[in-house]
């Protein structure tokens, strides 16, 4: 019996040593206000070699979706599993409940090294215990956010690089979320004249003037000057020696801030690029339609390291899609847009959105109030711009019907859209009051009112408790409180 027994043990502890050693390296890159149709992967005129290699060796989603189209409560989604009403993180600058756990405390229990490289945007820091760098940051950028002279220091990311050779010098596994600041406005990195005078189409979006094509041009420029950020990333890997067994993924987050991207739940505001790439587990050259969500990362990445999946992560592993044994993952993805707490915002303008594998249902909460933000309150005011806005307002004026809708719809939107995304993927051409769409919109309208209900999420009620999930907001009725205090 006790040699029966010995056996056994040996067998369990082989099986989970020899599991350990095979468990992958994870690295996941995230751009910052990307829209992914800009990429040459997508079609688009951004040069992106390194994307595109990686791409080459894995696989290419075209349905993935995130759950706001902003910053903060799209990476609170993104390290958690978890949809932004439900964890508290809806509006920006904002933070989770205290009872919130993220991707550091599983993988920790696995005995994983978890970094957070460069923009963070997120809180509290308790509930998000990564080993946190600063370098992703601010190359290419000083502190003051002035250029730094090239050729780059070499390693160009030397807190990275030391991070990656102690993990595999102690033969500890790791996970590492690269967070850029690239392509976020002000667009001052990357060479922006190899997208000058070029002979490309603009997105639908956007109205065709010199403007709109200098901003534009300086805006891919830093896609390229991201896609410069991914392959410096990913050659540390190859360093060191762990590329042949590191699950790497590359998004490209919500859209820019052009029109009709970022703070908006149109395709170009919440749906993402992404490519993931496993050697000998994701075969090369793949391409997918399975629909995706930021949600479910943290549960995929889980699963391939083998970790139990906790029960209050709400996304799903896409595991099974990355290694060819199913091709499908969800039916439905949902987003929200707060717009309290946005810079510049005077009025709540709360939007609830879900699209199905052809439509986009969205419902704007507040369709009565403008949707005021800083770059929008311009226009709301009748104040004459002199970037490419005023172009836009100009070439309305002379009677551009294009230029004129385009203007009017980023102020003023009606109770519900309805857009077929196959047909429209700039979502221009609103369907929602069309009878042979009744019933679509009917559909889709009921799966958004149970996602809601599942969240927690009141609507127009949720979009004013926001002041109290945005610490900016917090901050500065505390400030006003102080201040009236000692007036007193």
């Amino acid at each position: 019996m006790k040699i029966k027994w010995f056996a056994l043990l040996m067998f369990v502890s082989g099986t989970f040593s020899g599991y350990a050693n095979e468990r992958p390296n994870m690295m996941f890159i995230l751009a910052d206000d990307c829209t992914f149709r800009d990429l040459e992967l997508y079609g688009g005129p951004a040069r992106t070699p390194h994307i595109n290699k990686l791409a080459a060796e894995g696989m290419t989603f075209s349905r993935c979706y995130q759950a706001a189209p902003m910053c903060s409560p799209t990476r609170h989604n993104l390290y958690t599993g978890i949809y932004p009403v439900k964890s508290g993180a809806y509006p920006n600058h904002t933070f989770v409940y205290p009872e919130v756990k993220s991707i550091p405390h599983y993988l920790k229990e696995q005995g994983y090294r978890v970094a957070l490289i460069g923009k963070t945007h997120i809180g509290p820091k308790e509930n998000f215990p990564f080993e946190y760098i600063d370098d992703f940051g601010f190359y290419g950028k000083d502190k003051q956010g002035r250029l730094e002279k090239q050729p780059y220091p070499s390693p160009r990311y030397p807190a990275l690089d030391r991070f990656i050779r102690e993990c595999v010098e102690s033969n500890t596994p790791f996970c590492i979320f690269a967070a850029s600041n690239e392509p976020h406005g002000p667009y001052t990195n990357g060479d922006a004249s190899v997208y000058r005078n070029k002979d490309y189409d603009l997105p639908g979006n956007l109205v065709d003037t010199p403007k709109t094509r200098e901003e534009y041009a300086r805006y891919l420029a830093e896609i390229t000057f991201f896609d410069g950020q991914v392959g410096e990333c990913v050659s540390m890997l190859k360093k060191h020696g762990v590329d042949g067994n590191a699950l790497v993924m590359v998004a490209t987050e919500q859209g820019s801030s052009f029109p009709y991207g970022k703070w908006t739940t149109y395709e170009n505001g919440v749906a993402s690029g992404l490519v993931v790439s496993w050697p000998g587990k994701i075969a090369a050259g793949g391409k997918s339609d399975a629909m995706v969500e930021y949600c479910d990362v943290v549960p995929t990445l889980l699963a391939a390291a083998g970790a139990p999946v906790p029960d209050a992560v709400e996304g799903r592993s896409f595991l099974p899609v990355l290694t060819g044994k199913a091709t499908k993952h969800k039916d439905y993805a949902y987003s929200i847009h707060t717009s309290v707490g946005v810079n510049g915002n005077k009025a709540p303008y709360g939007v609830r959105s879900v699209v199905s594998q052809r439509y986009r249902y969205i419902r704007n909460l507040t369709p009565g109030n403008a949707f005021s933000i800083s770059m929008t309150n311009p226009l709301i005011e009748g104040r004459m711009q002199k970037n490419y806005l005023g172009e836009w307002v100009g070439r309305a004026e002379a009677g551009d019907g294009n230029a004129q809708a385009l203007v009017d719809g980023i102020i003023h939107r009606p109770a519900e859209e309805l857009y077929d995304i196959i047909a429209d993927p700039y979502c221009r051409n609103n369907l929602s009051g069309n009878p042979e769409h009744a019933e679509t919109k009917k559909a889709l309208s009921g799966k958004l009112d149970a996602w809601m209900k599942q969240q927690g999420d009141q609507g127009a009620q949720t979009e004013l408790d926001a002041a109290k999930r945005c610490t900016k907001l917090l901050k500065d009725a505390k400030a006003e409180t102080k201040k009236k205090k000692q007036g007193q």
